[in-house]
């Protein structure tokens, strides 16, 4: 039973980019299943651990400190496990992810992780470049402190080129479309996380910066195939921006054709005519090619992940193989 117990323990480093950051916004922004001040009611009860102590939720965060804390919910969903590390240094790894597999602990997931299950082999890790837990293709994680803080300094310098593969409902209307504008929250959304794409900066404090560049590869007046090429990192960026471009992803419930499937969806209430209609049992966005010049040793580095199988078979129903 102890060694039971242990393994409901979240153990995480805090990673460079959050250096200086309040205990309390790195939780809510981290693991998302709990508001700002639920997590300061669970600092001040004693329940999260910095450094194998108690602290404060206005406690400023340092680089590589341990948080730790378990998890009370048992039941954890059955995720896919089949992912591929494609590239191994000392300093880095490159893995090919699958859809409905979670890149870190958050809500319900622990175990049933991607990096909880690589660090299992690799020990510790730090994602660099995050994934949601249904789009599938290419993780980047660092091996050890210095090189976290080494590839998100060129994360943030835009100096990672990251280009995905999209399928959206409609005929998607541009050869090549550059989309410049920002991202808020959606205030005609009851989901809080839900997120728009308004081409003028509107007044919502949380607005930030995002730019995508789009290009139609295929379409059969019903559903388009997109290549995306990100100048920025935001949350929810291509499917907020798809979304508000009036061409929802497939198989997303949130920014999918009606967002009312997504609380469907988390009550487990989905309908037969939900399913029909998304196509696909998850969001169809595949992260396909990274490329950067090595922060180690100055080499050029590219690296590509092909369609997973179900893509692939979404690819052959709707378009020629030709």
């Amino acid at each position: 039973m102890a060694e039971e117990r242990e393994k409901r323990i979240v153990r995480t480093a805090v990673p460079p980019e959050s250096e200086g950051t309040r205990l309390d916004m790195y939780l809510s922004a981290r693991f998302t299943y709990r508001s700002r001040s639920e997590w300061q009611k669970t600092v001040r009860a004693g329940e999260i651990l910095l450094n194998g102590t108690r602290t404060r939720p206005s406690r400023l965060l340092h680089a590589g400190e341990e948080l730790s804390f378990e998890l009370t919910d048992d039941s954890e969903p059955e995720v896919r496990t089949d992912f591929t590390v494609l590239h191994e240094t000392p300093d880095f790894l490159v893995v090919s992810k699958p859809g409905n597999l979670p890149v870190h602990p958050a809500g319900c997931y622990f175990a049933n992780t991607l990096l909880m299950l690589l660090r299992k082999e690799y020990g510790e890790l730090f994602v660099v470049n995050r994934l949601d837990r249904e789009t599938s293709g290419l993780v980047l994680l660092a091996r050890n402190t210095a090189a976290a803080r080494k590839l998100s300094r060129l994360v943030e310098r835009r100096g990672v080129k990251k280009q995905y593969l999209v399928f959206v409902y409609g005929h998607f209307l541009h050869d090549h479309l550059k989309t410049d504008g920002f991202l808020s929250p959606d205030p005609d959304s009851e989901v809080r996380k839900k997120r728009r794409f308004t081409p003028e900066r509107p007044e919502s404090p949380e607005a930030e910066d995002c730019r995508t560049d789009f290009t139609r590869l295929a379409s059969d007046g019903k559903v388009s195939m997109l290549e995306c090429l990100l100048h920025t990192g935001r949350f929810h960026q291509i499917r907020a921006t798809l979304f508000s471009l009036g061409f929802p992803v497939v198989g997303d419930k949130l920014y999918g054709p009606d967002d009312s499937m997504y609380l469907r969806y988390t009550k487990k209430a989905l309908t037969d005519e939900d399913r029909t209609q998304l196509l696909l049992d998850r969001q169809a966005l595949h992260a396909w090619k990274l490329e950067f010049i090595s922060p180690f040793d100055r080499s050029e580095l590219t690296f590509e992940a092909p369609l997973p199988p179900e893509l692939l078979s979404l690819k052959e129903q709707c378009f020629s193989l030709s």
